[in-house]
């Protein structure tokens, strides 16, 4: 069982505040908790504004989120590391190398590829990003 899930991107400002705030919609009767932070967080910058619209459109209010930057101690207390690229992955593992077994891509029950960053692209790109996300999140359901 995971009780604490760590979800990780570059800015922690688009991929994984969605990933977190889905997340926590979609497995509420579940009893763990589900956090997120950045690999270069702008810390303590809201959501983007873009990202926060679409949640909002599906009934979630990220408005408290705010950028937290990824630590070595935050990936050691996790019980599992999602993260969105296969290179971040990678930075995690270099970061804490004793994480190596319980850091895993969102997306390795779909398609095991990279969530692309929508940091600063028009609407259209962060729909396509928000769906891949949020097949993600649903396909990590059967294993927590």
């Amino acid at each position: 069982m995971f009780d604490r899930i760590l979800i990780v991107c570059m800015g922690n400002v688009c991929r994984s505040p969605t990933a977190e705030y889905l997340f926590r919609q979609r497995m509420s009767s579940r009893q763990a908790a589900f956090s997120s932070a950045g690999l270069c967080a702008p810390v303590g910058r809201p959501m983007d504004a873009t990202a926060l619209q679409l949640l909002a459109e599906s009934g979630i209010d990220g408005a408290m989120h705010r950028a937290r930057q990824l630590t070595p101690l935050m990936l050691r207390e996790a019980d599992l590391v999602l993260g969105m690229e296969k290179s971040q992955v990678a930075a995690m593992i270099h970061l804490a190398p004793e994480i190596r077994g319980k850091v895993y891509l969102l997306d390795k029950w779909v398609d095991e590829d990279d969530i692309p960053d929508p940091y600063r692209q028009n609407r259209s790109t962060f729909e396509y990003v928000h769906e891949m996300i949020a097949r993600g999140v649903d396909s990590w359901k059967t294993y927590l």
